[in-house]
């Protein structure tokens, strides 16, 4: 993996042990050679991981919709930053910048960041890991959800592994490292769905 893409708020929560995180998350990417393509914000959680990776010799793409860009909250640090029309433009980014895609905590965006890299992997718009970092437990329930997703029988048996959990960076990324694509939709008979 030699690109991931991040998603993450652009919140600063009172517990310190978030920002924390994204800090050594970005570190650890550049560490390990691997560049970081992010929302291109400089606030949050966002900033966190930029602002490490960048200082510990990092490279950094940042992709961030015009109108953030209006709002002083654009990354003007990045190695790169792809300034664009919107959302959807920012996501087909991240995806063709990406060789998969990392998810910390984050509020409603992070969200749909992140289900949109599952549901494409469902599809076959893409065959990347979607790995998502449960710090200090804030990912519980969705994994659970997602869980009881597979189990109800809204998510196919062959795309329950797509989310790479774990609890430390360095144990995700092996994770990462090592998956396996599953077939998607594309790939599919009629009678397999």
């Amino acid at each position: 993996m030699k690109a991931l893409a991040v998603y993450c708020g652009s919140a600063t929560p009172a517990d310190p042990i978030y920002i924390e995180a994204a800090r050594h998350i970005g570190h650890t990417l550049a560490q390990r050679g691997i560049t970081v393509v992010y929302g291109g914000g400089r606030l949050g959680l966002m900033g966190a991981v930029a602002d490490s990776a960048l200082a510990a010799g990092g490279k950094v793409i940042g992709v961030i919709p015009e109108a953030l860009v209006g709002s002083e909250v654009a990354h003007k640090g990045c190695t790169e930053l792809h300034i664009v029309p919107g959302m959807h433009e920012r996501k087909r980014m991240f995806t063709d910048l990406s060789d998969g895609f990392i998810n910390l905590p984050g509020g409603v965006g992070t969200m749909d960041e992140l289900w949109e890299a599952v549901s494409w992997a469902q599809l076959g718009y893409h065959n990347k890991p979607v790995g998502v970092l449960n710090v200090a437990g804030y990912y519980d329930h969705l994994i659970a959800f997602n869980a009881h997703m597979a189990d109800v029988g809204f998510v196919r048996e062959a795309h329950r592994g797509i989310l790479v959990v774990a609890d430390a960076i360095d144990d995700l990324l092996n994770q990462m490292a090592a998956y396996v694509p599953h077939k998607n939709i594309f790939q599919m008979k009629a009678e397999d769905l």
